[in-house]
């Protein structure tokens, strides 16, 4: 090859890498100013789209700012939500399900029709049949059935529609709990609060649109993915806070560091973010910068609004709370003080409602006693506080969880267990809501004589989602994020409105 060959051919190779450069996938994506990364960019903020978010500022850090307050699909009776989650699955049968015809077959072999062809977490063999383990009473104008476990609920089941055939098709603690959260049994769906906090936001800057408050010592079965963003944006995943101590870990500054030495190294970061998501067009810096910006906020604001020391003596009283203490009646007073600083979603777990009867604790007459004592009274304080304040009508309260429990007793192996336990039973459970245009004092199904089956207004996760998504002012079909080249919606392809509840 001679030289001028050799030139030649160099020029040639030079262009054609040239060429290459701007039109491999890598360039398209990361320099295309109205490429894919922007059409992402497009759809977090609702360009084009059903999406609640429907505009963008003008100036980038003036501010595009995921987690501004934007309007719903239409109206909404509820502004805010409060999901209060009992992980482990109490027994529907000691608190909200009356069946006196199950007293009749205590101690009885449970028949055999209620076996065949099932599938259950633990009984094997044929178990002795339960009855309930708690005496019930009408209450209110509506009449509704609640167990003595709950005497304090009781003053307030006017204000609460029952729901009393909820169904799930799992049967064990970690899927259950993502389905009724997440819309999906598998982890990688973003949760119901990561939902809600991407289509409305935050009405209170300085604070997160979604803070999730857990007790009972430890987390939920599902972990952190229960609470999690899946494929939203990080942005809106709920943020744990602790009951005692430091609300959010590393909140404070590091000794050397003072607030403006943060602000300062911030702003640094932040600078660089605005270069990178100006290069890349990538949705998740926002989320990014959105989060650094939180973070230096949420130093001042967090503290104080976790703070319950200064509350009145009577609403101490109330709730039942001692300051300082890692308890879910503290929990649920900071429910209502979140809410009534513009937070969105609020989710509280509380653990160890498990009732296998493999221990006291785990027993529908001990152990469901012992827990029952401490929520009934916080609830029930919530329910109220929340009407005194006029927050009420604009705030969502639920309560649940991931299944329910059998009429029969538990038995492994064919040896019945030493304490009065029942098993996992997703076919039939209660759960109920109240306030945010929920039409107080109904109750929505029906099961049979003992709880088993559900016999009419047949309820499964999809349909409470999606009416807590209207009751917030969207419609669950239409609520779309797209994701690996599909809309995904929180309810799947499932999922009514229960019309019957609403006011």
């Amino acid at each position: 090859m001679t030289q001028q060959e050799l030139h030649n051919w160099r020029l040639q190779h030079e262009a054609q890498n040239k060429y290459l450069q701007h039109h491999t996938r890598r360039h398209f994506l990361s320099q295309s100013a109205m490429g894919l990364g922007a059409l992402a960019l497009g759809s977090l903020l609702g360009c084009g789209t059903n999406n609640a978010t429907n505009s963008v500022a003008e100036n980038f850090f003036e501010p595009i700012n995921p987690l501004a307050p934007r309007p719903p699909m239409f109206p909404g009776k509820a502004k805010s939500v409060i999901y209060i989650h009992m992980a482990g699955a109490p027994s529907q049968l000691e608190l909200f399900s009356y069946k006196p015809e199950l007293a009749k077959l205590d101690g009885q072999d449970c028949p055999p029709s209620l076996l065949k062809g099932k599938k259950f977490a633990f009984i094997r063999g044929v178990p002795k049949m339960l009855g309930p383990q708690a005496a019930f009473r009408q209450h209110g104008q509506s009449g509704l059935w609640l167990s003595d476990n709950l005497p304090h609920l009781s003053t307030v089941v006017d204000d609460m529609a029952m729901l009393q055939a909820v169904t799930t098709d799992q049967f064990n603690h970690a899927p259950a709990q993502l389905l009724m959260h997440s819309g999906a049994a598998r982890q990688g769906r973003p949760s119901l609060g990561s939902w809600v906090t991407y289509g409305l936001g935050t009405e209170n800057k300085n604070l997160p649109g979604f803070v999730v408050l857990t007790s009972g010592g430890n987390n939920p079965d599902a972990g952190k993915s229960v609470w999690g963003s899946g494929f939203l944006p990080s942005v809106y995943q709920g943020v744990q806070c602790r009951g005692e101590g430091d609300p959010v870990l590393f909140i404070k500054d590091p000794d050397g560091m003072n607030r403006d030495i943060r602000k300062a190294s911030i702003d640094a970061i932040n600078k660089i973010n605005k270069e990178q998501y100006e290069e890349y067009k990538d949705p998740e810096i926002l989320s990014r910068i959105a989060q650094y910006e939180m973070a230096y906020k949420m130093q001042i604001s967090v503290p104080e609004v976790m703070n319950i020391n200064d509350e009145p003596a009577y609403i101490h009283e109330m709730y039942g709370t001692k300051p300082g203490e890692a308890r879910f009646a503290n929990n649920v007073l900071l429910a209502r003080k979140l809410v009534e600083k513009g937070v969105r979603f609020v989710q509280l777990f509380d653990w160890g409602w498990d009732a296998h009867g493999d221990s006291p604790e785990n027993a529908v007459d001990v152990g469901l006693i012992n827990k029952c004592r401490t929520v009934d009274k916080p609830i029930t304080a919530l329910l109220l506080d929340l009407k005194q304040r006029g927050l009420l009508d604009e705030t969502l309260v639920i309560w649940g969880s991931e299944f329910g429990r059998t009429p029969m007793m538990e038995n492994r192996e064919g040896k019945t267990m030493p304490f009065k336990g029942r098993d996992h039973h997703g076919a039939a459970f209660s759960m109920w809501m109240a306030g945010g245009g929920i039409k107080g004092g109904t109750t929505y199904g029906e099961t049979d004589e003992i709880g088993y089956d559900i016999t009419n207004g047949k309820t499964e996760a999809f349909d409470i989602q999606a009416t807590i998504l209207h009751q917030l002012g969207f419609d669950h079909e239409k609520f779309t994020y797209q994701s690996q080249g599909r809309p995904f919606r929180l309810t799947d392809v499932g999922g009514k409105v229960i019309h019957d509840i609403v006011s």
